[in-house]
């Protein structure tokens, strides 16, 4: 696949490439997934994409496979045992923050019937399909990331700014930002 043409930002890195060309911006509707990219993105602010991509693994084992309902429930001995593993980023917030966030994520299913009804409302359901012609152009946010972080935020997650939901919807699909000339454009 090295022949074909792929957005800018993933060049050069095996698992980067295999990323992008099989998961970043195909539309997921299922919750469990949707909550993984949600830990993901949490433990990416401040960092770059392929440090947690690198370690995605370790942060599948040591949460459990993303499985929030258990999530929800660990116990401070839990949170203190993840906060050794040098697997996974250390960050004592963003640690919490992801037992927190689980919690309201099924508050939210409670409500909606799923995450994915919730979420996908932002967007009517249907992935917005930009016109990215070069990357380093492309917005870090929306008016929709900013009025989804704002929700999100009311409702007590945290490590959900602007920029990480609009990361977020660019990775689960609700927002099609692959270059125009990237063979996944018209694809997903």
């Amino acid at each position: 696949m090295s022949d074909k043409k792929r957005c800018g930002w993933c060049m050069g890195d095996p698992l980067y490439e295999a990323y992008h060309d099989e998961e970043w911006g195909v539309p997921v509707y299922d919750d469990a997934t949707i909550f993984e990219f949600l830990v993901l993105e949490t433990f990416q602010a401040g960092l770059s994409w392929i440090t947690i991509l690198r370690k995605r693994e370790n942060f599948r084992k040591a949460f459990d496979d993303f499985n929030y309902k258990k999530i929800a429930n660990y116990s401070e001995e839990k949170i203190q045992e993840l906060l050794q593993d040098a697997g996974i980023i250390r960050n004592k917030l963003k640690v919490r923050s992801t037992v927190t966030n689980a919690q309201l994520f099924i508050k939210i299913q409670q409500e909606f019937g799923s995450f994915s009804n919730y979420i996908w409302g932002f967007v009517d359901g249907t992935p917005i399909q930009n016109a990215v012609v070069d990357y380093k152009k492309a917005p870090p946010t929306t008016p929709i990331s900013d009025a989804l972080s704002k929700e999100l935020k009311k409702r007590g997650f945290k490590f959900v700014g602007s920029t990480v939901v609009y990361a977020h919807m660019q990775a689960t699909g609700m927002i099609n930002d692959h270059e125009v000339d990237c063979f996944r454009y018209y694809e997903v």
